[in-house]
């Protein structure tokens, strides 16, 4: 792999800092300056420089706000970028071409790291990370982990269970987006496979879904012993279990199996069940959906999309009257032409459910990296810190035009409001000349 080369240093001048993580001031918008930030050596050099150093790029920010780059908690790259027909019977390469394009767009959204929750990128994040295409940094799940008849079992319904199969795999399989397994034996083995091919945290099905084809909202997927193999596979490797699952008896099967991080979690039966995440330090990885951001021609798959959008409102409300830590992501599947609303569902936490926009700002920057942190040892950026403008941590920064902590949905419209885009110390985007 081509190692990554440096660029000069960039000193980003007359700037007001929102770094995520100080206090707000007493105006509540925990900006920091007037100010000048120097990058250097890919991670943010110092805060406050008032000498112009040799040989650095200047960027004059005409008291614009700096910013720490978005980040997604539940994002597909193969499946954002293809529909379930490119997926199933499309090349295998224009998979990986397609995943690397909508990389880039993601970038320029804003999008400086994400979890991807579902598909083989690992070999993305190599070459992103190398400098050789724009893109974000990648915590990589590799294949999502599926009992059969569970939401990652894609096989057609005539197909003998893998299990019964002599070794003989679906599509989904086949390209690394799932991978079905039975059994403790089988989960283990699973859970291993993915760390051996590159994923920083494991994703396991635990629940009904919306897009598949046998599973209705409300069944278990995973009996706890299963769960719990795939928690002591990851945990062997120092990183931990998110599990995709919508309904209560679920949410609470996985948060005694001692999995880290429930997403969606749309269909708790109450503030108990949030309670008892927040109790047990587990994270809601939850996501502002709208009836229309996933379309089903399907009537009962569309059925569950309704059923899964009026859970949204209440699972928000308790998690934040709880104390229940939330993260931000957007889990935009199987419809490309849907991928770029990746900025407009961020900004529904303040304009539809009730976070204010600094509030909203540290969930998607230093929240998330809260949660991506612990993928400890595999953590792949282990060697900084993500979503905040501190001495030390990584470079990835947006200069805003407008105002985010006043008004949130200047970040709505990436193409005209982000002036400048830089990730790890590489400017991307420069507007401002």
């Amino acid at each position: 792999m081509t190692q990554y080369r440096a660029c000069a240093p960039i000193l980003v001048r007359d700037v007001r800092v929102f770094d995520a993580t100080s206090p707000s001031d007493p105006a509540g918008t925990g900006l920091i300056g007037p100010t000048s930030v120097l990058i250097q050596d890919r991670r943010i050099a110092a805060i406050g420089v008032k000498d112009r150093p040799g040989g650095v790029v200047v960027i004059e920010g005409g008291g614009r706000v700096l910013m720490p780059g978005l980040t997604d908690a539940h994002v597909h790259l193969f499946g954002s970028s293809a529909t379930q027909a490119e997926l199933i019977a499309g090349s295998t390469g224009t998979i990986h071409y397609t995943a690397l394009a909508e990389a880039g767009r993601m970038l320029m959204r804003g999008f400086t790291a994400v979890r991807d929750m579902a598909g083989d990128v690992a070999p993305l994040r190599q070459v992103l990370d190398a400098g050789m295409f724009p893109g974000p940094r990648i915590y990589p799940s590799q294949a999502a982990i599926s009992q059969t008849s569970g939401h990652g079992d894609f096989s057609f319904v005539h197909e003998d269970a893998t299990a019964f199969s002599c070794g003989l795999h679906p599509r989904a399989e086949q390209i690394g987006f799932m991978r079905v397994a039975d059994g403790r034996d089988q989960v283990l083995a699973a859970v291993r496979e993915q760390l051996k091919r590159g994923a920083s945290q494991i994703k396991v099905m635990a629940g009904g879904g919306v897009s598949s084809a046998y599973d209705p909202l409300d069944v278990l997927q995973y009996t706890p012993d299963e769960l719990r193999a795939a928690v002591e596979a990851a945990a062997d490797w120092g990183t931990y279990v998110a599990a995709h699952v919508y309904n209560d008896e679920g949410i609470r099967r996985a948060i005694a199996a001692g999995i880290k991080s429930i997403e969606h979690g749309h269909l708790a039966a109450g503030p108990d069940t949030v309670r008892l995440m927040a109790q047990q330090g587990v994270w809601l990885s939850t996501q502002p959906f709208l009836e229309d951001d996933h379309e089903y021609a399907n009537p009962e798959k569309s059925a569950k999309n309704k059923q899964v959008c009026d859970g949204v409102a209440n699972t928000f409300a308790w998690a934040r009257e709880t104390g229940t830590k939330i993260a931000f992501g957007t889990d935009l599947l199987l419809e490309p032409d849907k991928a770029d609303r990746q900025n407009e569902m961020f900004t529904r936490l303040s304009t539809e459910f009730g976070f204010s926009p600094t509030e909203a700002l540290r969930i998607a920057t230093s929240g998330n990296a809260d949660l991506f942190r612990l993928s400890g040892e595999r953590d792949p950026y282990k060697a900084g810190r993500l979503g905040e403008i501190t001495e030390g941590a990584w470079a990835d920064v947006l200069l805003v035009e407008g105002d985010p902590t006043q008004d949130l949905t200047v970040l709505s419209d990436p193409d005209k409001n982000l002036a400048v885009i830089i990730k790890d110390g590489r400017i991307y985007k420069n507007l401002l000349g």
